[in-house]
């Protein structure tokens, strides 16, 4: 794995941070954290198909108040409430993950952008980044908004002149909120070392 950023990150071979697992929930945990998750029975069926917690969750689950905040924040973004494409926002939230190395965030959002209509060439080139030739130009801008977030903390005026005259002003306002959140999401990961594979999609 290569990150596109001045340093080399190394993660930590076993996460600092356990998960508490899900048989250790109480009930005001449970129902917190379930209710954001799109299909929760699945998770209570004790059937032998009965796929596992998502680990992140049972991450969350060290700090509940907390955890529902930031889900609440996400589900925002995610939900009926959005103002952003959801295909643009998958673009911005893969970016996020391959520049920080997210293993998790990569894994997760490369199949939720596969969903909401991102091509296998597109993936592909996530990346690649804005040069790419597979992008049109709005696509192009929101994966230099991205770039731009994660090495200057801000995106620059050519930058937001593009922005807005592609999106109105809560699409970009939302934009901002996606980059920024998910590049917060990818550093609490990292630094706990919870693991994924991350290698460039083909």
């Amino acid at each position: 794995m290569r990150w596109n950023n001045a340093a080399e990150m190394t993660l930590p071979p076993q996460p600092r941070l356990a998960p508490v697992p899900f048989a250790e929930w109480d009930e005001e945990t449970r129902a917190t954290l379930l209710s954001h998750l799109r299909r929760p029975e699945r998770y209570l069926s004790g059937a032998p198909d009965t796929p596992p917690m998502p680990v992140v969750l049972e991450l969350f689950a060290h700090h509940v108040p907390l955890s529902e905040t930031f889900l609440s924040f996400t589900d925002v973004m995610a939900g009926d409430q959005s103002r952003l494409e959801p295909r643009i926002r998958e673009l911005a939230i893969l970016r996020v993950a391959w520049r920080t190395g997210s293993g998790y965030e990569w894994n997760q959002h490369h199949r939720m952008g596969g969903d909401e209509g991102l091509t296998d060439a597109q993936l592909g080139a996530v990346p690649q980044g804005p040069t790419s030739s597979v992008w049109n130009a709005t696509e192009r801008t929101v994966l230099t908004a991205a770039d731009e977030m994660i090495d200057q903390f801000t995106v620059s005026d050519e930058t937001w002149a593009a922005l807005a005259s592609s999106f109105e002003p809560a699409p970009v306002f939302e934009l901002l909120f996606v980059i920024g959140g998910y590049l917060c999401l990818a550093a609490v990961l990292n630094s706990i070392g919870l693991q994924g594979d991350i290698s460039e999609a083909s």
